[in-house]
């Protein structure tokens, strides 16, 4: 059975500060890895990005329940009900839904995650599944209880989404927002390099209406650059996610390969910095 303490609702609860870092690879011992540094409140799954299936959503959910990790998924828009379902099934406790428009469109997606029972009218069956033990099962309000405490997060990335951020952060149950400035910059129709100074307003303004709203905006940061750091501190957020094993593992490769290139070829040893973002 997976565990029943949904750890990242537990520290929203509290109002604490929560760190998590992105996977891409469905290698359980990879959520082990972040686990294992014990820095980490959660980890976040980018299925959005990634392949993978459902038996890897056990183990990654497996894995991370061993070292005390709470774990979200990221999902795409078209086909968000059935990896949502199958995901919490699986033990995740937190979905990040993409390219949600409307407070509408945020209003029906809730309802797919919450139960269909009396009280909360969703669209979720009890599941013979990892989560409630399997056959073993477990009492129908306690998976009630279940979904409801899954964490709900929303990305604000569509111009329409920021237009509506007042009536996005003003629907029952959305927990957490994150500005995503890249679809954002596409979404408007410019390159993000290029409208800097318009995406990060946007931003902000994204991250003072959630904090009216009660909702907890996250910001993604790719690095541990302590200015920036600072700068989402001062403007009230306690949630981050840092860096990611792709960006990581990029970012280590360019610096090494470029070293010792040059070292083979005579050339004085100095480590770049890693790739872009946007």
């Amino acid at each position: 059975m997976a565990s029943n303490v949904n750890r990242l609702r537990e520290l929203i609860n509290s109002d604490n500060p929560t760190l998590a870092t992105r996977v891409f690879n469905t290698w359980p011992v990879i959520t082990e890895a972040v686990g294992a540094t014990g820095f980490y409140d959660y980890i976040e799954f980018s299925a959005e990005y990634a392949p993978f299936d459902q038996y890897d959503l056990e183990n990654i959910a497996r894995a991370a329940e061993l070292h005390s990790l709470g774990s979200i998924i990221k999902v795409d828009y078209a086909n968000r009900a059935y990896v949502s379902q199958k995901a919490i099934c699986s033990g995740f406790q937190g979905i990040l839904w993409t390219d949600h428009k409307t407070a509408e469109d945020v209003e029906a997606t809730i309802k797919m995650v919450l139960s269909d029972s009396l009280q909360d009218g969703g669209q979720f069956g009890i599941p013979t599944r990892r989560l409630i033990g399997n056959i073993q099962g477990m009492r129908q309000m306690d998976f009630v209880d279940i979904c409801r405490d899954v964490v709900k997060l929303f990305m604000i990335e569509k111009k329409a989404a920021f237009e509506n951020i007042e009536e996005i952060c003003s629907v029952d149950g959305v927990d957490m927002i994150q500005f995503g400035p890249s679809d954002f910059s596409m979404n408007s129709g410019f390159n993000f390099m290029d409208h800097m100074a318009e995406v990060r307003e946007a931003e902000a303004k994204c991250i003072e209406v959630a904090i009216k709203h009660g909702v907890r905006p996250r910001a993604e940061l790719m690095g541990a650059d302590a200015d920036t750091f600072k700068k989402y501190l001062d403007m009230g957020v306690k949630d981050f996610c840092v860096g990611g094993e792709l960006w990581s593992a990029a970012a280590k490769w360019r610096n090494d390969g470029k070293a010792f290139r040059d070292f083979l070829e005579g050339n004085e040893i100095e480590a770049v910095k890693g790739p872009a973002h946007y």
